[in-house]
């Protein structure tokens, strides 16, 4: 047969002749597989005198173009058909399968409340490093080599290339770094994770906490003072009683813990039962601090203060086991709702 008669038998098909998957499948095995038709002529082209080879070569090309050209149409035809075809089967009026919406953890809701109030009044919510050495994390904090906190059985000590390192116990490292590398003013909040060896119903290996600091001058125990009743009444509420009492802590001079007076009612007899609980740690930041941040105590002055995340959890939902915060459990996880 003639190519001009093989063209001519082309160009009596068209996308409406090819008009499926199956009838697709057909043309391109007959006219452009390997064995098909086009391939056969090309194969056919040494058995052509050479004077004749150029034009019957020309006539093969433009053969092929159109074959590969009515290929392309019907293939898009029919994949747009079969789309058609799955959107039609689609009924619009079904109901959807009810999306369950999940839930925030307590703690991450707590971290952003807490987080909500002190940028309210001003400070920023800075992070740093959770491996990090000695100095950053005890002697820079004015707590000496034989302070019980540096014990082993307290810390959690590494190894890495770069010598002994530990676990952060609080991210009061966050406020040494941001000490040496900014100039007063500063007021700040670190929140993050912290690890010490304790774990039982109140206490856990790891676990949050957010430390606060404010430097400038003429900082004083009233200022302390007035941003943690506003921080409590925020927190839980404009009525709760609020009471600082004195204590210790190796960076801060004078020390304060601060309580918050919790009331319920006991249900086996119905009488209002009154205690105080711990909330957090504060004071004034000890001279020898700023020090050694290189921060002149003679012109600045300052205060911080540290809080358990897991502690104002427990407080604010009335949790009684710290351990269920890590359990993972649906059924306790997904009473939380963010607000």
């Amino acid at each position: 047969m003639s190519i001009e008669l093989i063209e001519k038998r082309l160009l009596e098909l068209d996308s409406i002749t090819i008009i499926d998957a199956k009838t697709l499948e057909a043309f391109k095995l007959e006219w452009l597989s390997k064995k098909g038709i086009v391939s056969t002529l090309h194969q056919e082209i040494k058995n052509i005198p050479n004077e004749e080879k150029k034009n019957y070569g020309q006539k093969i090309n433009a053969l092929n173009e159109k074959a590969q050209s009515l290929f392309n149409e019907a293939e898009q035809k029919i994949k747009s058909e079969i789309k058609k075809q799955e959107y039609d089967a689609i009924d619009l009026t079904l109901p959807t399968n009810q999306q369950v919406r999940g839930s925030f953890h307590p703690i991450n809701i707590i971290r952003e409340e807490i987080e909500d109030i002190f940028i309210r009044m001003g400070f920023a919510v800075t992070e740093g490093p959770e491996i990090t050495d000695e100095w950053y994390n005890f002697t820079a904090l004015n707590i000496p080599e034989d302070h019980p906190a540096r014990d082993m059985a307290d810390t959690f000590f590494i190894e890495t290339p770069e010598g002994k390192k530990l676990l952060r116990t609080h991210t009061s490292n966050v406020q040494i770094i941001t000490m040496l590398n900014e100039k007063p003013p500063i007021r700040i909040i670190a929140p993050g994770r912290v690890y010490r060896k304790d774990s039982d119903a109140t206490h856990s290996p790891m676990f949050h906490q957010v430390e606060g600091l404010f430097i400038d001058k003429k900082v004083s125990f009233a200022d302390l003072k007035g941003t943690l009743y506003s921080f409590i009444h925020q927190m839980f509420g404009a009525d709760t009683e609020v009471r600082f009492r004195p204590s210790y802590f190796p960076f801060t001079e004078p020390s304060a813990e601060v309580d918050i007076l919790s009331v319920t009612i006991d249900p086996t007899t119905g009488k209002e039962k009154r205690r105080w609980l711990e909330i957090l740690g504060s004071g004034m930041v000890d001279p020898e601090v700023l020090k050694n941040c290189n921060i002149d105590p003679e012109e600045y002055t300052g205060f911080a203060f540290g809080m358990g995340i897991e502690r104002i959890a427990m407080l604010k939902y009335g949790i009684d086991d710290l351990r269920v915060l890590y359990e993972n459990n649906l059924k306790f996880l997904r009473q939380f709702k963010h607000a």
